[in-house]
C-alpha cells in the first residue's frame, strides 16, 4: 500500500494500464476477491528500481453472500462514520471496502522505532511489505505522523515483528502517530538495541528488520518510504499479529479452519 486517499498500491512490476489482482485462499485454491487497478506513473528511481503505482478503482470479495455481504458492507461504513478519528475515516466508504479487500492477505503489524537525540518514537503500522523484484522495502505512514519528517531526514528505522500476545500494547501505541515518545523508559515493555544501528526495538520482538530508507515521496494523505532492508535477526518462534478483515475469518470458520484470534 502507498496511499488510503487516493487508495494507491505499489508494485515491483509494470502489470500493464488495466491489470486486476486476485487474492485466492491458500487452503481452498478458491478466489476469494479481487481488486481493479488503473495504472499511475513508475517512480523511476533507476538506481533503486522503478516501482508502479496504481491507483485500486474497484473491488469485491466473495467470502459473504447475499445479503450478508450488504450488511456487512453498512455496519462497516457506519463505524468509519461514528469513529471520524479512526485511519481509515480519511477515505470514502467505497474505498474502505476496497481496502478491506486488499487485507484478504493478511497484513502484518509492526511496530516502528526512530531514534535521535532529540526524537524517540514507537508506533505501530501495517501498510508495509516488500517490493520484492526491485529488492526494495516499502512502508506508508500517514503524512500527519509526527515522525515522518524524521525518518526523511535519518532514513533509519528499525521494525519490531511482534507476537499477536501484543495487540493490545501495540494498538495503545497508536496515539505516538501524533505525539512523540517522552522516555524508552516508559514504554509497557523492555526493549533491546537493533543490530546494526543501535535502535531501541521490542525486546520479545519475533524478529528486528533494520531499513535504510533511500526514497520518500508524498502520495495523497501518506509518505511513501522505500528501502532496503538492512538486517533481519530472527529472535524467537511464534503467531506474529496480524489484520484481515472480520468477513474472511467467517468465511475461514465456514470451511473450518478458522485463523487464531488475538
Amino acid at each position: 500500500m502507498a496511499s488510503l486517499k487516493p487508495l494507491v498500491i505499489a508494485t515491483s512490476i509494470d502489470a500493464g494500464q488495466r491489470p486486476v489482482i486476485e487474492y485466492c485462499d491458500k487452503l481452498t485454491g478458491k478466489r476469494v476477491g479481487s481488486l481493479r487497478l488503473t495504472r499511475m506513473v513508475s517512480l523511476g528511481i533507476v538506481e533503486h528500481g522503478s516501482p508502479t503505482l496504481y491507483r485500486v478503482t474497484a473491488g469485491e470479495h466473495h467470502c459473504l453472500g447475499w445479503p450478508r455481504s450488504a450488511w456487512n458492507r453498512w455496519l462497516q461504513n457506519r463505524l468509519m462514520q461514528r469513529q471520524p478519528s479512526a485511519h481509515h475515516a480519511l477515505m470514502a466508504p467505497a474505498a474502505v471496502q476496497q481496502l478491506m479487500v486488499a487485507y484478504l492477505c493478511p497484513r502484518p503489524v509492526v511496530l516502528v522505532s526512530v531514534d535521535t537525540p532529540h526524537h524517540r518514537n514507537m508506533f505501530p503500522m501495517d501498510l508495509i511489505g516488500p517490493l520484492s523484484r526491485s529488492g526494495l522495502y516499502s512502508l506508508a505512514l500517514r503524512s500527519t505522523n509526527v515522525s515522518a519528517q524524521i525518518m526523511r531526514e535519518t532514513g533509519r528505522v528499525a521494525l519490531s515483528c511482534i507476537p499477536a500476545g501484543m495487540k493490545p500494547m501495540a494498538y495503545k501505541l497508536s496515539e505516538h502517530h501524533k505525539v512523540p515518545l517522552k522516555d524508552w523508559g516508559a514504554l509497557p515493555f523492555p526493549v533491546r538495541p537493533s543490530l546494526e544501528l543501535g535502535i531501541p526495538a521490542v525486546a520479545s520482538a519475533l524478529c528486528v528488520r533494520e531499513l535504510t530508507l533511500l526514497h520518500s515521496q508524498d502520495i495523497g494523505s501518506h509518505t511513501f518510504f522505500l528501502g532496503r532492508i538492512l538486517s533481519d535477526v530472527p529472535l524467537a518462534h511464534g503467531d506474529q499479529l496480524h489484520h484481515t478483515p472480520g468477513y474472511y475469518q467467517t468465511y475461514r470458520r465456514r470451511k473450518n479452519m478458522p485463523f487464531a484470534e488475538a
